[in-house]
């Protein structure tokens, strides 16, 4: 198992949770984003900088992604493509997407779209909380230990 970060829009307590996990597990975690990184020295911890644009880190940690990696990241298309590839996807919020749930999502992440694209003001998520820090803490957790009872 790699982690990998979808990391422009990733919390900085979420990215400091995965340079612990990493170095406690010694499971590979590299930060994909359009800027450069910054990252602690380690034999576990990379990151990489894609050219810019819309979705290029996204197709970029596609493309290298392995069935039973984990990713982090908070874009549902990215989550439908990592599950379709046969990984795991975790918002950095805590909540796990699944093949079961990832269809209505899309569809009502298309459907927000929609509705500020025409002018509708629908607000925006709410300032990443402790809660949400710890929701995330807890699930990183069990993939984890989940991961390694498998023997990884």
């Amino acid at each position: 198992m790699k982690i990998w970060v979808d990391a422009d829009a990733c919390p900085v307590p979420v990215k400091e949770m995965l340079f612990r996990a990493a170095e406690r597990t010694q499971i590979t975690t590299t930060l994909v984003a359009n800027s450069k990184m910054q990252v602690p020295k380690s034999t576990y911890i990379f990151s990489v900088k894609v050219d810019s644009g819309a979705d290029v880190a996204d197709a970029w940690i596609v493309e290298h992604l392995k069935g039973k990696d984990l990713v982090i990241t908070a874009d549902v298309p990215l989550a439908a493509d990592v599950i379709k590839k046969g990984g795991l996807a975790l918002s950095p919020r805590g909540s796990l997407f699944s093949p079961e749930t990832i269809k209505a999502q899309l569809t009502m992440r298309n459907f927000m779209d929609e509705l500020r694209g025409s002018g509708v003001v629908t607000g925006g998520q709410a300032a990443f909380s402790h809660a949400d820090r710890q929701t995330f803490a807890n699930q990183l957790d069990k993939i984890l230990t989940r991961y390694r009872k498998q023997g990884g």
